[in-house]
């Protein structure tokens, strides 16, 4: 199977930049964000080298699903082996014939199943470059997160790449939005490392307060039942608030679900049926606004 890595390099030098998505290949958000880069000729650069992946995961895009036919989750493969797996050798093509080539990546994700993510990066606040790479994409939120063990994301940081994780909607879903925010992060990265001017597009995008995320957890079902949501994603609750409910489908019962602590909500679970112990509500505990 081919699929299409499509390289655009200008005449003046500067830096390599990877845009990649469909890892996970019912996560098609991102898919549309590089395939609008692509269209619009926002990655024929003036500086540089960016290379265009919008689906690496081609079996999972075509049959919707998240992995690749042998089971295998291609982001916890990373570096992968030639003699390994299909998924690991997928995996084991990227880590070395691209990740080498490149000095920095925006991978592109979304929320698994159901669950809804407000956009936001994620990023290990101890890298200081990529934490300002970070704040230049200009998402609401900015998640301090580890890299977790065999990801893209894991071993290229280990080969010296910044790397910013992109997570903005769920999967098997189109949204504007999240489209369009991705896409005019990746121009004010792009313009902030000099590799082409986008100022005209910047002017025209809304600047908002951006939040560092140190602690978050889910607020799980107590409950199985028909569940409705209460509050807006993205926003802020107190503590004690009433964030949605779950109900018996036979009128015997309604149970309100309350924020267990003040903070933003950053992920919801669109699914109006939930077992007892399914994560409803993603809420941030510990955060501070950035300058």
């Amino acid at each position: 199977l081919d699929f299409p890595v499509i390289i655009q390099r200008a005449r003046k030098k500067g830096p390599c930049i990877l845009l990649i998505s469909g890892i996970h290949g019912d996560e098609v958000n991102g898919v549309e964000i590089v395939r609008q880069v692509i269209s619009r000729k926002y990655n024929k650069c003036k500086a540089g080298t960016i290379i265009c992946i919008p689906i690496v995961n081609v079996f999972g895009f075509l049959n919707q699903e998240r992995d690749f036919p042998d089971g295998r989750d291609l982001n916890r493969m990373f570096p992968g082996s030639k003699a390994g797996s299909l998924a690991s050798r997928f995996a084991n093509f990227i880590s070395q014939e691209i990740l080498p080539q490149v000095d920095y990546i925006i991978d592109y994700h979304t929320g698994g199943a159901s669950r809804f993510n407000y956009t936001q990066i994620r990023v290990n606040e101890a890298n200081s470059e990529t934490l300002d790479l970070a704040k230049v994409f200009g998402t609401k939120f900015i998640l301090n997160a580890n890299d977790r063990g065999k990801t893209l994301r894991d071993t290229a940081t280990k080969l010296g790449k910044k790397v910013l994780l992109f997570e903005g909607g769920k999967s098997l879903d189109l949204n504007r939005e999240v489209t369009e925010e991705g896409i005019i992060g990746t121009l004010k990265v792009l313009h902030h490392l000099g590799m082409a001017d986008y100022s005209n597009e910047i002017a025209l995008s809304q600047t908002n307060p951006s939040y560092l995320i140190n602690k978050s957890s889910w607020i799980r079902a107590k409950h199985s039942g028909m569940y409705r949501s209460s509050v807006k994603l993205g926003s802020y609750v107190q503590k004690g608030q009433q964030i949605g409910y779950i109900s018996d489908p036979y009128g015997d019962f309604e149970r309100q679900v309350k924020a267990p602590n003040a903070g933003f909500i950053i992920c919801l679970n669109h699914s109006p049926l939930v077992n007892q112990g399914d994560a409803l509500v993603h809420i941030t505990k510990e955060y501070k606004e950035l300058d």
